[in-house]
């Protein structure tokens, strides 16, 4: 792809589904293994993760590497050989943007709930990636969100059945994530060890596929 580093974008169809969750804690279990990390902010409207980032550092707490919000995919990739690893956190939306930050990364993290609501707009962007030329390999769908084991293999059997790869491991829903997040934190740095675990077992899926 003519860059020297990894290249990972997280990307929805929608909001609310853990986009920018899990392209934080991406980035933190990342810069603890002494990786330098670019976390692209790529929701201008917004800015999740940038605003999330600047509490992370008023409140005292170490930095996950350079956080940056950008208007245009290139801008972004313009500072990538700088780097070991590229985080891309789209908007939450289906946009050109999309596929031209598909078409680049080496590996796509599309986060989704449990609900047909969430599954389906998330399976069919998946399907329109690859209608696009974007190899399936590339592309794994992220459970989050999610609340029991029947509704985690309903949800896996569903996204397997489309065709396309469910990572292992997954994100429950629990107050104590949101908590973190208020705080600065990522979802692996919670205050309950056997949450952490449960989060890290699913960046670790994720790191697995690089």
């Amino acid at each position: 792809m003519g860059y020297n580093m990894a290249i990972i974008a997280f990307l929805s169809q929608k909001g609310g589904v853990g986009k920018s969750t899990l392209a934080r804690a991406f980035a933190c279990e990342a810069k603890k293994s002494g990786l330098s990390i670019k976390l692209a902010d790529l929701d201008t409207q917004q800015g999740t993760v940038s605003e999330w980032h600047r509490h992370r550092l008023n409140n005292g707490n170490d930095p996950v590497g350079s956080v940056e919000v950008f208007g245009k995919v290139r801008d972004a990739l313009e500072l990538a050989d700088s780097f070991d690893i590229l985080i891309l956190d789209g908007a939450p939306r289906a946009s050109t943007a999309t596929l031209e930050i598909a078409k680049v990364a080496d590996l796509l993290v599309l986060p989704t709930g449990a609900s047909r609501d969430d599954l389906i707009p998330t399976v069919l962007l998946a399907h329109e990636l690859v209608k696009k030329g974007v190899p399936p390999e590339r592309i794994g769908i992220a459970l989050v969100r999610v609340s029991t084991e029947s509704e985690i293999q309903d949800a896996n059997h569903y996204i397997t059945q489309a065709g396309h790869y469910c990572y292992k491991g997954y994100l429950p829903e629990k107050p104590a994530y949101r908590q973190a997040q208020n705080d600065g934190l990522a979802v692996t740095e919670t205050r309950y060890k056997s949450l952490n675990e449960r989060a890290d077992e699913l960046v670790q899926s994720i790191t697995d596929r690089l």
